[in-house]
């Protein structure tokens, strides 16, 4: 089977690439968005991963998110649907339904996303389903919560040098559930959707098995450096005042970043093994103490 991938030099792309180069014909497609621009699609299926991730600064113009979003999706399925390829794989993500959930987060849960990132990759989701797709076509729509693996460079990092440098997690007494993605399960699920042609086309959640707080994480953290992780149980009332005062003296720690922390986010990926019909290889554990020992390179 020939794959094109875009976005294949990123984060996810990378370890794409790796878990299938001995399975398929591989090409990486570099693109950008341009208005009116046409592709001439000589392939068997496309991974689309080309976007514009989540600005945590807050520093992008919103116009940026709805063009390499939006736009370009929809400028490379249209392509797709004139092209001789099978299979569209659609890198979405669960903050394309909602920033913050109360329970678990399905795929029939109602979309109200709230960032133009997450406006935006629902905007290209609902042009995706809206096309009358071909009987020989299959498309797959996959919402991925916080992705994790080798080459990371997100918030887990920044928890990883916290206990490298021996440093407390001052947080303890906030108790909370998230979900992660092992990047070695995405690559799976992926790998299933391209040999299984009995697998439905439709939009799924991406998740490993069983959520963790994040002071489990802090303890794996631990685990992976062979030391001991301390966590503090500061009260969680001065917590709360600390991070009102931060909001005005814009200190690391504020009200915003105090949720975002202690917030829990669980995802249900029930859906997307039962349409395989296998367990994922790697439970939410295993996963992540191979992400932390890969941060030691």
């Amino acid at each position: 089977m020939k794959i094109s991938i875009t976005g294949a030099s990123g984060f996810v792309g990378n370890n794409l690439q790796n878990y299938l180069k001995s399975l398929h014909e591989l090409k990486s497609v570099s693109i950008r968005y341009s208005s009116n621009q046409k592709f001439d699609l000589k392939t068997d299926a496309i991974i689309h991963l080309a976007g514009k991730a989540h600005d945590l600064k807050k520093v992008s113009n919103p116009q940026d998110y709805y063009d390499a979003n939006f736009e370009l999706t929809k400028q490379l399925f249209d392509a797709f649907l004139l092209s001789k390829a099978t299979v569209f794989i659609f890198m979405s993500t669960v903050k394309a339904v909602a920033d913050s959930i109360d329970g678990i987060l399905t795929e029939d849960r109602t979309a109200n996303p709230t960032t133009h990132y997450g406006i935006a990759k629902q905007q290209a989701e609902q042009y995706i389903l809206s096309q009358e797709l071909p009987n020989e076509k299959r498309i797959y729509i996959l919402r991925p919560c916080m992705i994790h693996g080798s080459g990371n460079k997100g918030n887990l990092n920044l928890l990883y040098q916290l206990v490298s440098k021996g440093l407390p997690w001052p947080l303890g007494a906030f108790e909370n559930q998230r979900s992660f993605c092992s990047i070695e399960n995405l690559c799976f699920v992926i790998k299933e959707l391209l040999s299984k042609q009995n697998i439905p086309s439709g939009t799924y959640n991406v998740a490993d098995d069983v959520p963790l707080s994040i002071n489990e994480l802090i303890l794996f953290i631990g685990v992976s450096q062979n030391k001991q992780a301390r966590i503090f149980r500061l009260p969680r009332g001065l917590i709360v005042g600390l991070a009102k005062f931060g909001n005005y003296l814009h200190l690391p720690l504020n009200s915003e970043r105090l949720q975002k922390l202690t917030k829990s986010y669980v995802v249900s990926n029930q859906k997307i093994v039962s349409a395989i019909g296998k367990y994922l290889p790697i439970s939410s554990r295993e996963g992540l103490l191979k992400t932390f020992h890969s941060f030691k390179k």
